[in-house]
């Protein structure tokens, strides 16, 4: 490691990148690949307008069944109704589930009666349920539809209905450490797990991140041309360095940085060669 660290934010890094968490998409090939993961890992399962959410209740179930801590997607958008989302929850209420994670979704048009997470959790909240922890998402870069005054608005209405935020992938930890701050001055208490690219393919990344709206990122990876060059050069993308600028934040116990969501792109083996080689290198 080239930074210097403390040995507090050293032992919070540590811990955060070994308890992150990966997110993946379903398709064909992916549950053979989470063997490179250790027994028991925390595996989210994202809720696409392709697949629909019952796609990722079938790969969820299975999943679960293997011994791994699943975090299902529940998109609101891909909910047509609370009858629906009764079937949904039933679904769930037979699964080794305690975690489910509710965004708005990105179906430009809703499948149903819900156009936003806060109308979906608010509908979770008359069932009778087992879930110990619900997440919402967080926009550190805000989002393209929605103005950061109607975002934090929001997130502090949700905040009834959810114990974790989640935020979208960011290349930028600065933004990050002012992002979680500023929302503690409005009175946001839910821990964050902050959104980071994975090792992973470049191709990959750069369409990836374009398709999940994270362009304020990627204009501060072409403003900081060192960072830039290093990925243009190279065909893969470690976030090494990006990890290390964030130590010193999940060292502050009042910012309440739980940890990582890893968007691995369902690269999992490279990803979890690269968490272990991190690891390694931080002791």
């Amino acid at each position: 490691m080239k930074a210097a660290i403390s040995d507090a934010a050293r032992r919070a890094l540590a811990t955060s990148v070994h308890e992150a968490y990966m997110e993946i998409f379903p398709t064909a090939t992916i549950e053979t690949r989470l063997d490179a993961l250790e027994p028991g890992s925390y595996v989210a399962v994202t809720c696409s307008p392709a697949k629909g959410v019952e796609e990722t209740l079938d790969m969820s179930e299975r999943l679960a069944n293997r011994g791994f801590k699943i975090v299902p997607h529940i998109a609101a958008r891909m909910v047509k109704n609370k009858t629906h989302l009764g079937e949904i929850m039933a679904h769930l209420d037979d699964l080794p589930i305690i975690s489910i994670f509710v965004p708005g979704g990105d179906a430009p048009r809703p499948v149903g009666e819900y156009s936003k997470a806060l109308e979906l959790l608010r509908d979770i909240a008359d069932f009778d349920h087992r879930f110990t922890e619900i997440g919402i998402a967080g926009h550190p870069e805000g989002h393209p539809a929605v103005s950061d005054e109607v975002l934090f608005e929001e997130m502090q209405l949700k905040q009834e209905y959810s114990n974790y935020i989640v935020t979208q992938m960011c290349f930028d930890a600065g933004l990050l450490g002012k992002w979680v701050r500023g929302i503690r001055t409005t009175g946001i208490k839910l821990p964050v797990w902050l959104g980071l690219p994975s090792a992973s393919n470049r191709a990959s990344l750069m369409t990836t991140s374009l398709r999940i709206g994270v362009g304020n990122s990627l204009r501060y990876l072409k403003n900081h041309g060192k960072i830039a060059a290093r990925l243009l050069m190279s065909k893969d993308y470690r976030p090494d360095d990006l990890l290390i600028e964030l130590a010193p934040y999940l060292a502050e116990p009042e910012l309440g940085i739980r940890g990582h969501h890893i968007y691995c792109f369902n690269q999992v083996e490279k990803a979890e060669q690269w968490r272990r080689e991190f690891l390694a290198g931080l002791e």
